[in-house]
C-alpha cells in the first residue's frame, strides 16, 4: 500500500496506530519526537507522514514547515486540537489532511488512500498546465510567469493550480475550501480572500485591475488568459 511514517509522543497511541495500519497493509516506521521524525522522513522517504502536532521538542506546525523543503510525503495532521485557527495554521503551513482525535485507523487508512489518489493522479499525467504567460508542473511544483519563477507557499501553488486546471471555470469559496484546504466546515472563505490577495501581488496583479484571477461576485472565483 504505502511506506508511512508516525510522528507521535504517545507510545501507546504511536504502537496502536502502527500495528493497525500494518495489518491494512502498509509499512510503517516510528518516532517520538520531531527531530527523530524529520531524520526518518529524510532517510526513508515515505509516502505518508502521519503529524502529531504536541510533540515535546518542536511544534508539530513548525516541524512541518522544515518538512516541506526535503520531503513531497503526504502529510496529515493527527491531533487532538480542534480549534478552528489550529486548523488553519496547520493546512496553510503545508498539510495535505487534518484529522482529529480520537479518530479510528479505518478513517485515517481512507484519508490516506484518498489523499494518494490525489497525488499519484498528478504525477501520473505530469500535471502539466500552461495558461498565457503561466506555466505550472504539479510533479516538480514549479509555476512561473513568462521567465519568472513564481515564489508560491504550498497551499498558493495547490490553490493556483486548481483554478488554473479549471480555466474559464467559476469556482466557488466552498469548492476552494473542499478541493484546495480538505475542511470545507472548518475552514472560512477568509482563508481563501487571503490567499488570493497573496497569489494577485505575485501574478502581478490586483483586485481592482486582475489579469488572471477574476473574482465572479456573490458565485466564486475563476482563472482565465490575459486577454
Amino acid at each position: 500500500m504505502a511506506a508511512i511514517v508516525i510522528i507521535e509522543d504517545d507510545a501507546r497511541v504511536r504502537s496502536a496506530l502502527a500495528r493497525a495500519l500494518e495489518g491494512l497493509g502498509h509499512h510503517v516506521a516510528q518516532a517520538e519526537t520531531a527531530m527523530a521524525g524529520l531524520a526518518l522522513v529524510v532517510s526513508e522517504k515515505p509516502e505518508v507522514v502521519v503529524l502529531d502536532l504536541g510533540l515535546p521538542d518542536v511544534d508539530g506546525v513548525d516541524l512541518l514547515k522544515m518538512l516541506r523543503p526535503v520531503s513531497d510525503a503526504v502529510v496529515i495532521a493527527a491531533t487532538a486540537r480542534v480549534a478552528e485557527e489550529d486548523i488553519v495554521r496547520t493546512l496553510d503551513a503545508g498539510a495535505d489532511d487534518y484529522v482529529c482525535k480520537p479518530f479510528s485507523p479505518e478513517q485515517l487508512d481512507a484519508r490516506i488512500r484518498a489523499a494518494l489518489r490525489r497525488f499519484r493522479s498528478a504525477s501520473d499525467d505530469q500535471g502539466q498546465i500552461v495558461v498565457g504567460e503561466l506555466r505550472m508542473n504539479a510533479r516538480s511544483r514549479i509555476a512561473s510567469l513568462g521567465p519568472v519563477e513564481l515564489e508560491l507557499s504550498r497551499k498558493e501553488f495547490d490553490l493556483l493550480y486548481f483554478l488554473a486546471a479549471n480555466v474559464g471555470t467559476v469556482v466557488s469559496k466552498r469548492e476552494l475550501l473542499a478541493e484546495v484546504w480538505r475542511q470545507p466546515f472548518f475552514t472560512t472563505d477568509k482563508t481563501v480572500d487571503v490567499h488570493v490577495s497573496w497569489l494577485r501581488r505575485k501574478l502581478g496583479e490586483s483586485a481592482d485591475n486582475p489579469r488572471y484571477l477574476h473574482s465572479v461576485r456573490g458565485v466564486g472565483l475563476k482563472l482565465i488568459a490575459p486577454q
